[in-house]
């Protein structure tokens, strides 16, 4: 069978309803946000589009169907996390943030676990789940082998119970909607402080508002302004024994699935911002004559600006789709591609906003365009989620190191 890249009616459906509900919803979200001074604020003003997006259906596509969602693959969820993402980063972080929260649960736990705790999302799609992964001191090395160093939330147990302390900071949706905690942390822990994370290092269900968790701070960003950032303490917390997904030391290739599944997305998140520099900057081109003659456009360095943009948006838009239709091939198990497109992606996203920028010129500085905005949404991608030169290249690397590498293996299907 030939290579298609056609998409199916489902898909064509899902991309032009996901087109319409960011023109139609999201485009809002900016004007909202503006005038609101702290994080939090931004955030909450955020919580009606979120309700929309439930009511359209995000929130289910994340739950399987035997639980009441309708569990979209990968690659159709990145069709959609585009045209949101062409419109507004900050709703779609959210969404995304709870599928990143739950991709734990639903890639490892148990039958018990999930019927306990996925129900839950399907009956109110506006309850948040977050991953409590970096730690204050750095998520980079949560896999250094020295016990004394690594991950320094741990969980002790007592009894029938996980006993769990630590700090954890850049968790996002960790505030929830009213500043008490989400529904469900996944909370990225050691369950021995003597054991390297091979041995230790675990993932844990833990429901928000728990005694013991609380939201001790809150970063500010300069892009993503109404995406949350908190710092969490984690002091004495219980949960049942039974919360613990897989077992001690499956807490690696827990975190690098979750963080593949996302890597991949972000790859779709970045050529929605791409998406929408490109068109600003082409519209501007086709209508403005900077004080000459003709519009910019007729300038060669002008369209050759343009040119280069818009290859690389196809060239990320296409890598992404490789990407999550591998992710989706082998049921989470491939890291090469997500963690490519996410580096790949990210890096195109900066250049070819500041390319758009350069298009318009220092007009692009001010809020007479949109493209400052953008360029601060674009510098979160290639550092966040695990930054491209702390961990993300560390696990290409690491991969080219491996014994039996096969090259191919990725462009060929197999892994």
């Amino acid at each position: 069978m030939a290579i298609d890249f056609t998409l199916s009616e489902f898909q064509r459906a899902l991309q032009a309803d996901a087109r319409g509900f960011a023109a139609r919803v999201l485009s809002e979200v900016a004007a909202t946000i503006r005038p609101l001074a702290r994080p939090e604020e931004r955030f909450y003003a955020t919580r009606p589009y979120y309700d929309a997006m439930v009511a359209a259906g995000f929130v289910k596509a994340l739950i399987p169907k035997e639980f009441g969602g309708t569990a979209l693959s990968t690659l159709d969820f990145a069709l959609a996390a585009e045209e949101l993402a062409a419109v507004d980063v900050n709703v779609p972080s959210a969404l995304l943030s709870t599928g990143l929260g739950l991709q734990p649960l639903l890639r490892f736990g148990n039958a018990e676990q999930k019927r306990r705790f996925l129900p839950d999302f399907v009956e109110d799609g506006a309850r948040l789940a977050g991953i409590a992964f970096t730690e204050v001191t750095g998520g980079a090395n949560y896999d250094c082998p020295d016990p004394s160093a690594g991950v320094q939330t741990f969980a002790r147990r007592e009894g029938d119970e996980w006993v769990i302390s630590g700090r954890k900071h850049y968790t996002t949706n960790g505030t929830g909607w009213d500043g008490q905690g989400p529904h469900l942390f996944t909370v990225v822990c050691r369950t021995d402080p003597a054991l390297g994370p091979r041995e230790s290092l675990a993932v844990i269900v833990v429901p928000g508002g728990l005694p013991g968790i609380q939201v001790a701070g809150i970063l500010d960003t300069v892009g993503h302004r109404a995406t949350i950032s908190p710092r969490i303490h984690f002091d004495d917390v219980r949960v049942p024994v039974g919360n613990l997904l897989g077992a001690p030391g499956d807490g690696i290739d827990i975190v690098e699935t979750a963080f593949a599944w996302t890597a991949a997305l972000i790859g779709a998140a970045c050529v929605g911002v791409m998406r929408a520099a490109f068109d600003t900057a082409l519209q501007f081109a086709k209508t403005d004559k900077r004080s000459g003659t003709v519009p910019v456009i007729e300038h060669q360095s002008v369209g050759y600006l343009l040119a280069d943009i818009k290859m690389r948006i196809e060239a990320a838009r296409y890598l992404t789709w490789k990407a999550c239709h591998q992710f989706d091939l082998t049921e989470g198990r491939s890291r090469e591609l997500p963690t490519t497109a996410k580096v790949y992606a990210s890096e195109l996203c900066v250049q070819g906003v500041y390319d758009a920028m350069r298009v318009v010129g220092v007009d692009s500085y001010t809020d007479m365009f949109p493209l400052a905005g953008l360029m601060q949404d674009a510098l979160c991608f290639p550092l966040y989620d695990g930054g491209n030169l702390g961990v993300r290249r560390r696990q290409l690397h690491a991969l080219l190191r491996s014994p039996g590498y096969d090259a191919m293996a990725s462009a060929e299907g197999r892994g």
